[in-house]
């Protein structure tokens, strides 16, 4: 029998392929940005399910430029996590105790919002510069798994 809340070696090589495919529909959700510093995707899975996703770029109804003249995000762009908890927030779901796919790590601000909702998992491609939003999910026992997607072997 095995202990609850652990994985047999199967179990964790086909949670780390289900991991990568997610990961890499969440890529494929961030080309629709139209953000030119930085495109970034989302998806969150709940019970094998995907319920929600998102990319960043401006508020509905906006003009779609993210940056301004001086080439800096603009301050009212959304974040893919931000877009995709809002879409789960619209519907009849939630997002408790699901996985959320990011290709960029998390900042504190979408870390925040992250607990809030319930996101017991954060699976991520890259780091964001500023570590703080990964220490505050750490130390609320979030689980976190950092994959590259350049190492698609599994």
């Amino acid at each position: 029998m095995i202990a609850e809340g652990t994985l047999t070696y199967a179990d964790e090589k086909k949670q780390r392929r289900y991991d990568r495919a997610y990961l890499r529909m969440a890529r494929e959700w961030s080309y629709l940005s139209h953000c030119n510093r930085k495109k970034v995707g989302a998806i969150i899975v709940k019970n094998g399910m995907i319920i929600s996703d998102g990319y960043n770029g401006t508020p509905s109804g906006f003009d779609n430029d993210c940056e301004g003249a001086d080439g800096l995000t603009l301050w009212y762009v959304l974040h893919a996590e931000a877009n995709a908890i809002s879409k789960v927030a619209r519907s009849t779901n939630n997002a408790k105790d699901a996985t959320l796919y990011l290709t960029l790590s998390p900042c504190k601000d979408c870390s925040k919002m992250i607990l809030q909702v319930g996101i017991k998992r954060v699976v991520f491609a890259e780091r964001y510069k500023d570590q703080a939003g990964i220490e505050l999910l750490k130390s609320a026992g979030v689980e976190l798994v950092h994959l590259s997607l350049e190492d698609n072997n599994e």
